[in-house]
């Protein structure tokens, strides 16, 4: 800024020299040098802009009524994008007498804090606690909100604890818009519970289901109602979509479906999916089991992997969201899985 200055006022001082006829170049030069060294001796200016800070994402959230007490977010059936922030997974919340239970808060600060106002103005109630289904971060980032507004109890799997610590950059923080990631933290979980524990909260049951084995990740939980029959399965199953079971096992989804078959449920809300019937666990059974007898097949016949066409095999889902971009990544790690274990 100074060179720019002084260079200025040097050719400011040959126009004065050949205008000023009167004026000696003496005059002119030692009015200049004086110039130049009142330049050079001012203290740097600091140039600041000012932004106007953006408004909030508008996930434009509208609480769905599954059963009595029970009301859920249903997210759309696709991937995490700037375009939907994050809103793809299902996050549920439970009425008791005198607070508001959640299972799964999403994949932002914003998101949750949009969520409990929209709850709010069902019943002006506090959240007591989140359980969190498994580690997946669209379904546990709106955390810290129920943490910093209510000091909110937050319980699910060691391996949010494990696998993230503050200031992590994780899929949520790269993909959403900065007004939609904005304000969201990576904070502890308060209780990681290995087995299955049950609480009575506001006059209401819940049972915080352990699943023992890996199922769609090392460790997955699910949530049932006995009291109102409801049961939320987290991300074990789904409806309308085509899970990703890259952190999961076949095996072990199949197993977690029994045990949520076990349950005397009439309504069942999944990770993702918008059915909460008594048929919302129906299509991820039968993708699993599809899945299972053909790679059975296939590996009775030794029939190489490289010789198969998943989507073909399994196009009875091919209309469903997400087939495409997981069906055969799904098939081909169910194939390593069972072929492994016949070993």
């Amino acid at each position: 800024m100074k060179k720019t200055i002084i260079l200025s006022l040097v050719a400011l001082s040959f126009t004065m020299i050949q205008a000023e006829n009167t004026t000696s170049v003496a005059t002119i030069m030692q009015n200049m040098y004086a110039k130049m060294k009142e330049v050079a001796e001012q203290k740097p200016t600091t140039v600041t802009k000012t932004v106007e800070a953006q408004a909030p994402f508008d996930y434009n959230l509208f609480p769905t009524k599954v059963s009595d007490s029970v009301w859920c977010f249903l997210g759309l059936l696709e991937g995490p994008s700037a375009k939907n922030a994050g809103a793809m997974s299902n996050s549920c919340w439970i009425k008791t007498n005198n607070s508001y239970v959640l299972l799964d808060s999403g994949p932002s600060y914003e998101f949750a804090k949009q969520s409990y106002k929209a709850m709010k103005k069902i019943a002006d109630l506090p959240v007591s606690t989140v359980f969190i289904s498994h580690d997946h971060d669209d379904h546990w980032l709106g955390n810290n909100f129920y943490k910093e507004e209510f000091n909110a109890t937050l319980i699910g799997p060691a391996l949010v604890n494990t696998n993230y610590k503050a200031g992590d950059q994780t899929r949520m923080f790269r993909k959403l818009p900065a007004n939609a990631i904005q304000g969201t933290k990576i904070v502890k979980l308060d209780e990681t519970p290995t087995k299955t524990i049950s609480r009575t909260i506001g006059g209401e049951e819940f049972e915080f289901v352990a699943i023992p084995n890996k199922a769609h990740t090392p460790s997955d939980f699910f949530l049932y109602l006995p009291q109102r029959k409801v049961l939320f399965t987290g991300d074990v199953a789904m409806n309308g979509r085509v899970t990703s079971n890259r952190d999961g096992s076949l095996i072990g989804q199949l197993k977690a479906i029994e045990m949520i078959r076990e349950k005397e449920w009439n309504n069942l809300v999944a990770g993702h999916g918008f059915i909460t019937d008594k048929t919302a666990l129906d299509e991820a059974e039968r993708y699993f089991k599809t899945m299972y007898e053909s790679v059975t097949k296939a590996l009775e016949e030794e029939v190489e992997l490289t010789d198969l066409e998943p989507n073909e095999i399994m196009k009875e889902f091919k209309d469903k969201a997400m087939f495409r971009a997981l069906n055969g990544q799904n098939y081909n790690e169910a194939y390593t899985e069972l072929e492994f274990l016949e070993e």
